[in-house]
Formats: C-alpha cells, structure tokens, sequence
C-alpha cells in the first residue's frame, strides 16, 4: 500500500482556505513539537497554558520545516509558507479527519472514567498476534494527541486503537468526529472530572457519546459497573456487549474459572485458553474481558488473543509491584477519582494474607462541590475494608476525624504522614500509594527506599 502524502493542496482544503497558487511541497509528516525532527514538516502552533507554538514556528522553519499552519502572520516568515487559520487546535483535528478517511483500517475507540490505558495496552496486545494494530501512545487521548496519533498512522495497519479522554462536555463527540469509530469501548464510569461535568449522569452521557457516534453497523462493548452505564449503554445501543464479573454482563463475557494469587493477580480461562493477568487487581479482569470482546469480535483466535493480554505488565504507577526489602507497595499514583480508589483499596485487602496492609491515600482532583463528600465516602470505605491502617492526606485529611486513631493516621502533608507512618512499620508490610496525578505521591519511594532499600520493579513474572 503506498504510503499516505500530504501535499499543499490538501492540506488547504480542510482548513477551509480557498485555493491558492499551485502548492507543489510535500510534506513528510505533522508535528506540533518544534523539537522534533522538522525536516520536511508541517509545523502546526499550537497555543498553550505555558507556550505559544507561534513563538517557536521561526525555529521550526530554520530546522527544515517546509510550512507552518497559525493563527496569525509571524515576523521573520515568509507568508506563502504559512496557513492561516482561525484556530491551529481544530485545523489539527481537521488535518487528522483528513488521514482518518484515507485509511482502511478499523478504529477502535476507548473510554471511561477508568481503565482507559490499561484496556487500551490490553487490546493492543489481544490483537497484536493477529492484526497491525498502531494504538494511542501512553496516554495521548486528547484533542491533540488524538490527532496525532491519527496523523502518525502508517497506511498498511489493520486496526487503530484510539484512548479518549475528556475533561468537559462535547469532548468525546468532537475527537468522534475526528476518528469516526467503528467500535466503541466504554470501561467505567465515576464521578470524574465533575467540576466540569457537573455530575455522576454528566458524565455518563459524555462517556456513551462514543456509543452514540458508532455507525448503524459498529460494534460496542462496556464493562458492567456501576448498574447505570450497562443500563444507559442499551438505551443508546440496543446490541451492545456487556462484559464483567456481574449478572449485568453477558454470560459469555464473565470469567470463567477465576482465581487469584497473594500478589491480587487474576487468572481465568477464555474461549478454553488460559489467562494470566500481570496486573493485580479485580478490576484488571474487566478490562481485559473488554479487550478480548474486541479481539473475537475482529476475528482473532481465542489462543492467540489471551496470550497477548496476558503477557501486558501494569503500567507506569498503574497498579505497579514493586518490592522495597521487605516491603510490597502497589503504586497507582497516576489517577484517582472514587471508582478507582475503591479498586486499588479491593486490590489491597486481596492481597498477602497475614501480612499488615496499609492504604496511604492523597486528593482526588477535579471533583469541584463534590470533593468533601466524595472524599468521606472513600474514606469510610477504605476503613470498612479489608486493611490495617488508613494514612489520610491531602483531602482525606481534611474530611477524617480530627484525632488520630491506629486504624486512621491523618496528617495533611504527605512528608508529615511519612514520618508519623515510618515509627510503625516492621518492614513487612503490603502499602497502597493512590491519589491523582497532581500530588505526585510516587515521591514517597524515594523516604521508603531511603529507610527500606532500592526498588525491585516488575519483580515475579513482570510485576
């Protein structure tokens, strides 16, 4: 299959400017980053909370960049090498339609307010023996890294596999638009990113504009909790896939023969083949159930589609293994909202029996009016589980009783809950690290390997 050209006349046409000269560039790709490589480039400038990429287009052009799509004129540029455009973020997405619409390939779409990038790896790997599958990278889900990964699509892959994220209303229908999905994938739903999407139904009606934009034909699939998204889901979809542990779930697409190990790793059979999670955690079978859905319904066999799941580690601070001397901790400190931090404290209580479990909780972000009540929640949930002690921090500190209990420490600095904790710890105990990617708890392995010992990472088969 030849590869896909941009040339100067196409690009102008989803950018809606009117004809010009006749524009002979080509262009080799089309990046944002004017650090990149540019030779050849189109270099789109972006605007952002701390750069402008019409301050560095000067730059992009001196480095090989062949043309530049801005909002404005730019002093030192020759105007015929630019592209002028009312808004640079939505020329991107146009210039990523445009690639969409070349390719063959199907796309799937993936969302939730959970579980988006470990189901994303998941069906990467489930399809990967089989199909060419090019998948968002890390956790590129938004209105530029959707483009962009579009954009850096070869021609000749069989499947993309798209993440999508949102943060407030109208995202997903627009990065839709952009990707136009064949399948669509929603894990999760919680109460994320409320203080702009207003509520739990807020953001359930945002996560299922995926569903709503598949075409007559698409295919869909979501995880079974909470009740309301399988619920909603059928109202949207009326064939929609329901997979999960619950009665909600379609019966073929519950595990079969589950079991789990004193590290919380789950195995269960598919289709007759063997699966072994490498991620801990009960949840983690939901996603995978959710990307093998996805892998039988594009025609790969059952063997070849649990191999590949099972052979995905848990990403970075994604519910993570590591051993520090005696120490077990499950790091998840890259996001947090009430659904997640119930899974993570479930993975907890699940795991070493006999062995002291400790959560050490920080903020959940984004939740607007919702927070103190949400955080209480959570709190008292992590307190009627399963686990020896609670550290509060943050937010949680904020709605825990003021005095401090054996089974709850609070104290609001997470360098002040650390030197109260360590006084306690035998060095044999199984820790939590959860909170939002914003407090950045993940500091916390450097005091514990200061007093405990260097990390072991991806110890016991890729954990």
């Amino acid at each position: 299959m030849s590869p896909f050209v941009w040339t100067g006349d196409l690009v102008r046409t989803p950018l809606g400017l009117p004809p010009g000269l006749p524009d002979e560039r080509q262009f080799r790709t089309i990046a944002t980053d004017s650090r990149s490589e540019m030779e050849g480039c189109l270099f789109v400038a972006l605007p952002g909370e701390r750069f402008d990429g019409h301050d560095f287009v000067v730059q992009a052009m001196a480095r090989g960049a062949l043309g530049a799509v801005v909002s404005r004129a730019v002093e030192g540029v020759d105007a015929a090498s630019l592209y002028i455009v009312d808004d640079t973020l939505v020329a991107l997405g146009e210039l990523a339609r445009v690639r969409r619409e070349a390719l063959t390939a199907t796309v799937v779409g993936i969302t939730g307010s959970a579980g988006k990038t470990s189901t994303k790896e998941l069906t990467r790997a489930a399809l990967s023996g089989s199909l060419r599958v090019h998948a968002t990278a890390e956790n590129f889900n938004n209105r530029i890294g959707l483009p962009l990964t579009l954009l850096e699509t070869p021609s000749d892959v069989d499947v993309v596999v798209l993440e999508m994220g949102t943060s407030e209303p109208g995202e997903i229908a627009t990065l839709c638009e952009i990707a136009q999905p064949a399948m669509g994938v929603v894990t999760t739903v919680s109460e994320s990113h409320v203080e702009r999407l207003g509520s739990l139904d807020g953001v359930l009606d945002e996560k299922l504009a995926l569903l709503r934009a598949l075409p007559a034909d698409g295919s869909s699939i979501v995880g079974d909790e909470p009740p309301a998204l399988p619920a909603t889901a059928r109202q949207a979809r009326s064939e929609v896939r329901i997979a999960g542990w619950s009665e909600r779930a379609d019966a073929d697409l519950r595990p079969v023969d589950p079991r789990v190990d004193s590290d919380g790793r789950w195995s269960f059979d598919w289709r007759g083949a063997p699966v072994q999670l490498q991620a801990p955690g009960r949840h983690v079978v939901g996603n995978a159930l959710l990307a093998l859905a996805v892998a039988e319904a594009l025609d790969v066999a059952p063997t070849a589609a649990a191999a590949g799941v099972s052979a995905v580690p848990p990403g970075a601070m994604r519910g993570e293994l590591r051993r520090i001397g005696g120490l077990t901790l499950v790091v998840d400190c890259y996001n947090a909202n009430p659904q997640s931090m119930r899974a993570a404290i479930d993975v907890l209580a699940s795991m070493k029996p006999g062995a002291p479990r400790i959560a050490f909780l920080g903020s959940m972000l984004e939740l607007g009016d919702l927070a103190a009540g949400l955080h209480r929640s959570v709190l008292d949930y992590a307190v009627g589980s399963d686990v020896d002690r609670v550290v509060a921090t943050g937010a949680f500190a904020n709605v825990a009783d003021s005095t401090a209990t054996r089974a709850v420490l609070v104290e609001s600095e997470l360098d002040a809950a650390y030197e109260a904790l360590r006084p306690t710890l035998g060095g044999d105990e199984t820790i939590l690290l959860k909170a939002s990617r914003g407090v950045a708890l993940e500091r916390m392995l450097d005091r514990f390997e200061a007093d405990f010992g260097v990390a072991d990472i991806g110890v016991e088969e890729g954990c």
